[in-house]
């Protein structure tokens, strides 16, 4: 396969289809240029679609209702809070 080439059967965010048409994920962390600076409060207020993005961005699954995104995306995106 040559650098670039498309993943035969593969669906967005590294699903693959196999055979009878089910999809199988495998998903693989991609670290983009930037590291994303959202705070508690802009995730809090970030559409849904806005985290399909961003979890899209980093190979981070995109599953589950819009509460479970946005917990999934500030555990994984932001630091904790050092006293």
């Amino acid at each position: 396969m040559t650098a670039g080439a498309a993943v035969p059967n593969s669906i967005p965010n590294g699903g693959v289809l196999r055979g009878e048409g089910k999809k199988e994920y495998a998903y693989v962390f991609k670290m983009p240029l930037h590291y994303p600076r959202y705070s508690k409060s802009d995730y809090n207020k970030m559409p849904e679609w806005q985290l399909d993005r961003l979890l899209t961005e980093y190979g981070l699954p995109v599953v589950g209702d819009v509460h479970h995104k946005r917990n999934f995306a500030m555990g994984a995106f932001l630091w904790p809070t050092h006293n």
